[in-house]
């Protein structure tokens, strides 16, 4: 129980892989759209601004935020944070990130579901994720697991079910932070087409880049939620009929 397990280690290093290949992807993309400059001319903060004022949004502050991508919506303190290299760029990177980060802002204003989603799960799935697998290793230790397949369900098992619950919370959140994303992106591009920020083709297709890349990391993550949860629902034997354990 407390060996190798080959498939876990596996579960891990896929996820490994996934994470640092989505993150190199979106270094590559946003430096790639940093060689297209705009037409407009219009950094980072400037269009964060524009788009904002076009959409009556006028309560949140931008600013400019230390760290390479570190750019980030708050929206406990109304605050669009802007990377340098984002705030200042004039540049399809620049504008792609900031353009992404208004519509989380927009998704704020508007009372969209999966920035609810998000907002109420990401705490319960941070608990989730570390307290789900000790539960299920706790009623594998306690030995209910195997005696509740035969028939006869005990404590320790119904405490196995409860952690692999705890572990799908983290996939739920994970999912919703998906959805959340690529709808933030796809905001970002409907309002630079419309204010004519960015132009048809190289522009365009800099920012899309970038912005599919930075939406394939959450997918990187969920894919490894996914993974980890099948994995726990199986040790604790719903799944699979996994009774060696």
């Amino acid at each position: 129980m407390f060996g190798f397990d080959p498939v876990h280690i596996a579960i891990i290093v896929i996820g490994l892989v996934l994470s640092l290949a989505a993150s190199g992807y979106v270094r590559l993309m946003f430096s790639r759209g940093q060689k297209i400059p705009l037409s407009s001319g219009m950094s980072g903060a400037d269009i964060a601004r524009a788009i904002l004022r076009h959409n009556d949004v006028v309560d949140v502050t931008v600013r400019e935020h230390q760290g390479f991508l570190s750019d980030h919506y708050s929206p406990t303190e109304k605050t669009l944070n802007l990377s340098t290299d984002v705030y200042n760029g004039t540049n399809a990177a620049a504008a792609g990130v900031a353009a992404h980060e208004v519509g989380h802002a927009l998704q704020h204003a508007q009372g969209d579901l999966s920035m609810w989603g998000r907002t109420i799960l990401v705490y319960p799935a941070h608990f989730g994720s570390m307290l789900g697998p000790i539960l299920v290793i706790i009623g594998m230790v306690m030995g209910s697991a195997e005696q509740a397949l035969k028939g006869v369900p005990g404590f320790a098992y119904y405490l196995a079910v409860g952690g692999v619950f705890l572990f799908g919370i983290a996939l739920l959140c994970s999912l919703f932070i998906v959805v959340n994303e690529f709808n933030a992106s796809k905001r970002a591009r409907l309002a630079l087409t419309a204010m004519a920020i960015t132009r048809p083709g190289a522009e365009d297709a800099a920012v899309k880049g970038v912005l599919l890349a930075a939406g394939l990391t959450y997918v990187a993550a969920a894919i490894t939620a996914l993974m980890q949860l099948v994995y726990w629902a199986w040790r604790a034997g719903l799944i699979g009929g996994n009774r060696r354990d």
